[in-house]
């Protein structure tokens, strides 16, 4: 008996046999899962939300306002950070018994960085979901193009073998 490749499809695939005949007789897919749900022996939720550093219970370190200016915050954060790396270096060579609280609050500045980092991954997506979706546009175009050229192209050739065969 010869091995198969792959292995046969769950027996689910039954249900479905006559779909093309009667997709009436197909059962309904399940409903989208919503709120939490177990996989793997986490809970996990559907909301997509970012939890506040509050929430993590972290020290936010920049303003809590609606519209934040995120290349500011982010300056000011990456700056601050560059001057706390300096008196780490400091404390280190100069009383390096005081070295946690420095690393302490470093550790601090990075976490408010990448929840403003974070905070910016939708922004980043919708951005990115445009900027596909601009190419698929642009080489659609290029393709509509390229083919009446050839279109074009070909008609031409089409016209000139009706001109030998004329002068035939």
């Amino acid at each position: 008996m010869a091995t198969a490749t792959y292995p046969p499809p769950p027996p689910y695939y039954r249900l479905y046999k006559d779909y093309a005949q009667d997709p009436e007789s197909a059962p309904e897919p399940p409903p989208p899962i919503e709120g939490t749900y177990m996989c793997f022996g986490g809970t996990y939720t559907t909301d997509d939300l970012l939890p506040s550093l509050e929430e993590q219970g972290v020290r936010q370190l920049y303003p809590k306002v609606p519209n934040i200016d995120f290349k500011k915050e982010l300056r000011s954060l990456n700056r601050e950070l560059q001057l706390h790396l300096l008196e780490l270096a400091d404390v280190l060579v100069e009383r390096p018994s005081q070295y946690a609280r420095r690393v302490e609050e470093i550790s601090l500045i990075f976490k408010n960085l990448h929840h403003l980092l974070n905070s910016l991954r939708p922004h980043q997506a919708r951005a990115t979901l445009i900027h596909i979706l601009e190419l698929q546009i642009q080489r659609r175009k290029q393709a509509v193009e390229d083919i009446k050229r050839r279109r074009e192209e070909v008609q031409r050739l089409l016209k000139e073998s009706l001109g030998t065969l004329d002068g035939h």
